[in-house]
């Protein structure tokens, strides 16, 4: 459960090499509103209100690169709808009309966080006559970054989210009710990784599991281990029967807060999700008892 801000937060983003990218991000709330709530899962007929509508594309305020990566990866992969890219206030016009979905960014913060921690979700909704953001039905909202995260690196993973959001629709429509019992980890377990390579960033490893001797010794299939600059070079090349993962854990000034763990393939599926609280003892990264969860 999260509670979730207005994406209207001003953002800054400059491109370094390759696809580290560095942020400073000033965040506020639409009328102050900072309540706790849980969103509301589109309803079937709202699944169906979704297939006539017309999809904004929210983009950021400024020239950043987040821009650069969501409008490249809509106009490649977006199938689903007619759609457009707009503004932010033009967004505070056209939420409340069911005519029009939105892939916008999220601010989200869990009701469950004592410390407050704050997240950016890519998320799609469906326009509502709601007052609060909170209550715009939600199809589904992919972490994408911690909020004060300077050195991000998610330009990889945003066409596959594109390319998710899409076939996440099609299955809420056929199995919503396992779908809202279980989130997104109703993904979990649904291929074997036997065949697959699996393309690991080597800044998101955990301290258990950072190297291949470590990780076969609970995870036998085959791996490589890359920087983000190479496994985009590697999904470049749109290759076959290759899995790659996506973290979002706290920085070194956060030191608290939630870690997620992902793996996409280069089609949009996703095969694994999952979310923990970082601690002393459980600390940052994708871990072997992630790896014991890959068959």
């Amino acid at each position: 459960m999260k509670k979730m801000n207005l994406l209207n937060h001003r953002s800054s983003f400059n491109k370094a090499t390759g696809l580290k990218y560095y942020f400073l991000f000033l965040c506020f709330s639409f009328f102050g509103l900072t309540t706790f709530a849980k969103p509301h899962l589109a309803s079937k007929q709202q699944i169906g209100m979704f297939k006539n509508s017309k999809t904004c594309v929210v983009l950021e305020s400024g020239s950043i690169a987040y821009n650069v990566f969501i409008t490249d990866a809509v106009n490649k992969y977006w199938k689903s709808t007619s759609f457009e890219f707009i503004s932010q206030e033009k967004f505070e016009l056209l939420r409340h009309d069911s005519k029009y979905s939105f892939i916008v960014l999220i601010k989200g913060v869990s009701d469950k966080d004592p410390q407050g921690v704050s997240y950016n979700y890519l998320s799609l909704l469906l326009g509502d006559a709601a007052f609060d953001i909170n209550d715009m039905p939600e199809f589904c909202s992919i972490p994408l970054f911690y909020s004060n995260d300077k050195d991000s690196e998610f330009g990889y993973v945003i066409p596959a989210i594109v390319k998710f959001m899409q076939k996440h629709v099609t299955n809420l429509e056929y199995h919503r009710f396992m779908i809202s019992l279980n989130g997104l980890k109703y993904y979990n377990s649904m291929i074997s990784f036997k065949d697959k390579v699996l393309l690991l960033n080597n800044r998101s490893l955990a301290p258990d599991a950072d190297s291949p001797v470590e990780i076969n010794s609970v995870y036998p299939y085959y791996i490589k281990i890359l920087n983000s600059d190479q496994i985009q070079e590697e999904l470049n090349t749109n290759p076959v029967n290759t899995l790659f993962n996506f973290h979002v854990g706290p920085t070194q000034n956060t030191g608290s807060g939630k870690c997620f763990e992902m793996i996409f393939d280069t089609e949009g599926s996703l095969h694994y999700y999952t979310y923990r609280m970082v601690t002393n003892d459980n600390v940052d990264g994708f871990n072997l008892n992630d790896f014991t969860h890959l068959r």
